[in-house]
């Protein structure tokens, strides 16, 4: 922040959905402060986005750093690495090798997955707009992780069963933008449906796998 505030510079900063935590509004508005246990295995990650954001918006008050907040939402696509945790690239990597596809809880928790380029784009319109105060950029199409996991074994053809593990602690139950914002002031929502989407993403790891093999 003092680099940009002493070159002028635009800031982007990439934000999260997790600074809602846990939320206990459905879906979850740029106005929303939250539900986040400050103490928790999570609250590294989530606090510290949180905190983020409001040290981007003090140099913004104080010194009128040009800053730009996008809270990114469940987003993948091709290349991301298969053990990084997130449900998505485990259970492909999962189906793909027969492996059974490891759902946490009783899966009906919710994510709303938006495809990479549609999340990049939304990044360049945000980073080329005035727009100072978070922005969500997430698909709304929201779905269970279980019904994804079904998903993900039915486009993969794989026979890989599915079953249930614990549930981590303060694990979100419910994940859903509201882009109300995104769609006003940058003229911006998702074009990529969560099928296409999976398949272009299911077939990145294919390839992957059999380079590797």
């Amino acid at each position: 922040m003092e680099l940009a505030r002493r070159s002028g510079a635009r800031l982007l900063h990439a934000s999260t959905s997790e600074v809602y935590g846990d939320p206990l509004e459905h879906p979850q508005r740029e106005d929303y402060w939250g539900h986040v246990n400050p103490i928790g295995p999570r609250s590294c990650y989530d606090e510290g986005k949180r905190f983020a954001e409001a040290l981007l918006m003090a140099y913004h008050r104080q010194y009128g750093v040009a800053v730009r907040i996008p809270r990114i939402f469940n987003t993948y696509g091709p290349n991301m690495r298969r053990d990084d945790g997130r449900a998505l690239p485990t259970f492909i990597d999962q189906a793909l090798r027969g492996q059974p596809v490891t759902v946490h809880g009783d899966g009906r928790q919710t994510r709303s997955f938006c495809y990479v380029s549609d999340l990049v784009d939304g990044l360049v319109r945000l980073m080329e707009s005035d727009v100072s105060e978070p922005v969500n950029l997430g698909n709304p199409e929201e779905t269970t992780v279980l019904e994804a996991a079904q998903e993900v074994v039915r486009l993969t053809g794989s026979r890989s069963p599915i079953v249930h593990v614990p549930r981590p602690p303060d694990d979100p139950r419910v994940r859903r933008p509201d882009i109300t914002r995104a769609r006003t002031l940058l003229g911006w929502e998702p074009r990529v449906g969560r099928s296409e989407g999976f398949e272009r993403t299911i077939q990145w790891f294919r390839a992957t796998l059999r380079e590797s093999a």
